[in-house]
Formats: C-alpha cells, structure tokens, sequence
C-alpha cells in the first residue's frame, strides 16, 4: 500500500480531531516569541535548552514533518526566514492560519521527510525536527537529505522514539495494564500487527507507525556525517511506560 498516502490522510484526520500536534499558537505565544521568548517541543513535554538553536533571528530554518503551527510560525516570529515541509495539507494549512492572523512571512511546502530535492545544497541553517519519523519506513533517507541541505555547521535538532515503545502489545496495556513484549525491532505496523488489527487502522485511517532502532536514529546520524553535541530523554508525562523509563529522545547534530 501507499503509505506516504495513507499516513498524509490520516494526518488531514487528526487536524478536524484537534490532535495536541495540530493546534496553533496563540497571539500570546507568538507575540513572546517576537520579544525572544521561546519554548518549542520536540518529544512531548521537555523544552529544547535556548543554547541548542545558537541564535534564530536571521537563520534559515527547515521545520521537517513539522506543520501543524506550532514550531514554524514561532521561529518566525523570532526573527527566522522559516520553511515549513510536512505531508498532510491540512498540518500546513494550521501553519498557513498562524502566518496570515500575525502578519508572518513562512514558505510552505507539501512533501515527503525522505525527499528534500526542492532545496539546493547547503540551504539552512537549523533544522527543527520533532517527534515524526516514526510515521515513515526508512529514517536514514531523512538523515541523508537533512545533511545535504544543512550548512557547513548547521544543526539538526531531532526529536524521536525510544523503541523500546514498539515491543509491547499496546492492547494488552490498554486493557489491563499488562506490559507482555510481542513485536521485534526494527518494528511496522503493516508487517507486524495481526491482519485485522491492522485492517482496522486502515478503515478508520488511523496513522500507521514504524519503530526504528537506535543504530539508525542516532548511529545513522553519525554515518551520513553529523556529530552529536546535546542529548536528552523525555516521556509521555505520566502513561504507559514512563513509571519504567523515558520514551522520546532528542539530539542536537551538527555538520
């Protein structure tokens, strides 16, 4: 099946559901964020430390898999020359709201993560990367592409899953609060979920998941040529797994 496909419908889906990562910003946020206040996600909950951006205003920033107006028109508003790329039209047309209600200057461009070919090399400066790669089956395409466009000393802020998240039968939790390992790493759903299960995700268009290894997460980083220079892990706040360990992680790379 088309998953590039499948997955930017289930995004248009999870606009008109209020999803928590396709709700704009308020005036107030934006009206901070003009004064040099910011505070952006990458996983759920921990801010990215200010020291990590190495400044914003004037910097070309690439928001990758990352509509939904939330990260892109805060940049902006700080001072960035912004691009927004994700797959679902409706994550950018929440981008595109944000831009027109505070008067903000943000390239938007519909694509695939995977394929960066609207940009020449060397392009940014700053990538703004959160949690996203997870919705896609090879996560070093991105690391590839994200290299090739970034500047000589550019960086790569990246937000992604722990995935140990992948081994569980989310079910079996759900129901009981059994944690029983049942799926193997690198994990996806259309190889790995039993047939009506994964039927059933596709009928309500739910997004369908892919659960990465961290040999490609932060070694495929490393291989294409980035060094890592911040780390840190984060949790869902208080669900599944977060009694036992922190789930999310972000990096700062550089090139």
């Amino acid at each position: 099946m088309d998953i590039l496909k499948h997955n930017r419908n289930a995004w248009d889906k999870q606009v008109d559901g209020q999803n928590m990562w396709t709700i704009p910003v308020d005036v107030e946020t934006i009206k901070k964020a003009r004064q040099g206040d910011i505070s952006l996600l990458l996983t759920p909950s921990i801010p990215v430390p200010m020291s990590w951006y190495d400044g914003i205003k004037g910097k070309k920033v690439l928001c990758l898999a990352s509509g939904g107006g939330q990260q892109g028109p805060v940049l902006a508003a700080a001072g960035a020359f912004v691009t927004v790329l994700d797959n679902s039209p409706n994550q950018l047309k929440q981008d595109e709201f944000v831009a027109k209600r505070d008067g903000l200057k943000i390239q938007l461009v519909q694509g695939d993560m995977r394929d960066l070919s609207a940009f020449p090399d060397e392009s940014f400066d700053l990538i703004f990367h959160p949690v996203s790669n997870l919705f896609i089956g090879d996560v070093n395409a991105v690391w590839k592409e994200a290299y090739r466009v970034l500047k000589k000393g550019g960086r790569l802020l990246a937000g992604f899953c722990n995935p140990l998240l992948f081994i569980f039968d989310y079910n079996a939790w759900e129901r009981d609060g059994s944690y029983i390992t049942k799926y193997k790493i690198p994990y996806a759903d259309i190889k790995q979920l039993p047939k009506e299960e994964l039927e059933e995700r596709i009928k309500k268009e739910e997004p369908l998941e892919f659960g990465h290894s961290l040999d490609d997460q932060i070694g495929g980083q490393i291989k294409v040529g980035f060094s890592i220079h911040g780390f840190f892990e984060d949790s869902f706040n208080k669900d599944f797994l977060d009694e036992y360990i922190k789930s999310f992680i972000a990096t700062l790379a550089i090139k």
